[in-house]
């Protein structure tokens, strides 16, 4: 018998088989008597019954403390507050962008994206094909500064044609936009309410390169943010003013 075995043997009930074993030995020898046998069993029959009543009572107290840690546990997790906004990196960058799209439903807003992004073609069929081709997605609105009409007619509009439901791309709304930040909004959210993915121009946010610049940062602002209502009001502010 190992160790382990031998320290979970139930000691007060070994304890009284060896005096219950005992007493009879000496009961057969004629050293007590049976009244002496019978006030020994008595006995030992009131120390397992004390036994028990210990053990139950220790489990009810366990008991009560679990429920108390769960009580505990689901009053912390009501109180939790879910992020607002979650930062997505280099290296997820790509995932989150194709799970955003191929989740987008309704109108599909694209404000102030840099287009150069556009021009490899592994790039435009990560970022901006699943968008076009989610059957989900009714229009898709790019509201851009007049700096990059350029590059959407030589980049950007040719990739869009050749794909399915490119017809869904709206002409972009041309504007002088001042703002420093980058946004794609739509129907995105588990309840279809609107989510955004939100970068800022300049750096750490997107990595600027001789060719293009990318996004290397961006948040993923969930639908329950009250920062969505504000995205939306700026883009308005823009969109109907183009």
């Amino acid at each position: 018998m190992n160790l382990k075995r031998f320290l979970t043997l139930d000691w007060d009930a070994v304890a009284g088989i060896f005096a219950a074993i005992a007493a009879i030995v000496m009961h057969l020898l004629q050293i007590i008597d049976v009244e002496v046998l019978i006030t020994i069993a008595v006995v030992l029959i009131a120390l397992l019954f004390i036994r028990d009543l210990r053990r139950e009572h220790a489990t009810e107290h366990a008991f009560s403390s679990i429920e108390e840690n769960r009580l505990a546990l689901r009053s912390i997790q009501t109180n939790l507050l879910p992020p607002d906004a979650i930062l997505i990196g280099p290296t997820q960058l790509r995932a989150a962008s194709e799970r955003f799209a191929a989740n987008a439903k309704g109108e599909m807003i694209w404000f102030h994206v840099c287009l150069s992004m556009f021009r490899p073609q592994p790039l435009f069929d990560t970022l901006l094909r699943p968008a076009i081709e989610n059957s989900q997605v009714t229009s898709i609105q790019f509201i851009l500064d007049d700096s990059q009409r350029a590059l959407w007619d030589s980049e950007v509009m040719p990739k869009v044609v050749a794909c399915r439901g490119g017809d869904k791309v709206r002409p972009p709304r041309w504007t002088t936009i001042k703002e420093a930040v980058s946004i794609i909004i739509a129907d995105a959210g588990s309840a279809g309410r609107a989510e955004g993915l939100l970068s800022f121009w300049g750096e750490p946010f997107m990595a600027h390169t001789t060719e293009r610049d990318v996004p290397r940062y961006i948040f993923h602002v969930q639908e329950h943010s009250e920062l969505v209502a504000r995205l939306v009001e700026l883009i308005r502010s823009y969109r109907f003013t183009a």
